[in-house]
């Protein structure tokens, strides 16, 4: 489907916001960058390597975020970049393993690091200063894993669910501090990474990637910018009464459950 039904843009939106996206080399994050730049916002973006994806009017630093030292590199060095942040969109994750969920050994502690300590670091370092500057918003990507997962990702479906639960602690502490945080759970979304991810578990269960599509309502996977759009209007003034909500984005998945 044709990229150009997304129209509904406000020029200059977020002029003067400084905002930093962790994993935003490709893909969904990539998409999220350039909403930003396209609002006006300054960002600061990270992941392991830059992509030819990669929005090149972000500043990109290249860090391993599923390591303590890897995130204070770079929530260090957007803070040196910007002055001080506005917006954080913790975009970083990811299932490198498919396994048995008592597979413990393999896998689990990358997965909790990536999908839910990397958020949990990047805000300890980041946030402050939107105290100090009276305000801000915080996003946290999270999935639909978390009530329809399979066995083989329950380490990514349970490391999303403890995002979803610290991101609306974490909003109930900072509202008097006028600082937002919000979830979006996102369903099935064309992007390499998924991509990679659906045909491992295909293999898996010996299932037909075919069928993703058809178990949404509304009759096709998700696109980058689909997200993007979400995460745009959340970090805007025009959300400005929202927080502690998970926005569910899967095409009408979840609900037909």
């Amino acid at each position: 489907m044709s990229q150009n039904r997304f129209t509904a843009k406000i020029p200059n939106e977020l002029e003067g916001k400084r905002a930093v996206v962790t994993g935003g080399s490709r893909g969904i994050g990539a998409a999220i960058v350039q909403n930003l730049l396209d609002a006006g916002a300054t960002v600061v973006t990270s992941a392991r390597s830059s992509t030819e994806h990669t929005p090149s009017a972000a500043k990109f630093v290249r860090a391993d975020l599923s390591t303590p030292d890897g995130v204070r590199k770079f929530a260090d060095a957007a803070l040196d970049n910007l002055g001080g942040v506005d917006i954080v969109v913790n975009n970083a994750g990811g299932c490198r393993a498919f396994q048995s969920a008592l597979d413990i050994e393999n896998d689990w502690q990358y997965t909790v690091d990536i999908n839910f300590l990397a958020a949990v670091r990047v805000n300890s370092v980041l946030v402050p200063s939107m105290r100090a500057s009276g305000g801000g918003v915080v996003v946290h990507v999270s999935s639909i894993a978390t009530i329809s997962s399979y066995p083989m990702i329950l380490h990514y479906a349970a490391a999303k669910a403890a995002l979803e639960t610290y991101s609306k602690g974490l909003a109930a502490e900072l509202a008097p501090q006028g600082i937002r945080v919000v979830a979006v759970s996102l369903g099935n979304v064309m992007t390499p990474g998924a991509d990679e991810a659906r045909e491992k578990i295909v293999d898996y269960l010996g299932s037909d990637s075919e069928e993703w599509a058809d178990e949404i309502p509304l009759g096709r996977l998700g696109q980058s910018q689909d997200i993007a759009e979400a995460v745009g209007f959340l970090v805007s003034p025009r959300a400005a009464w929202i927080t502690g909500s998970t926005l569910v984005i899967d095409g009408g998945r979840s609900a037909s459950l």
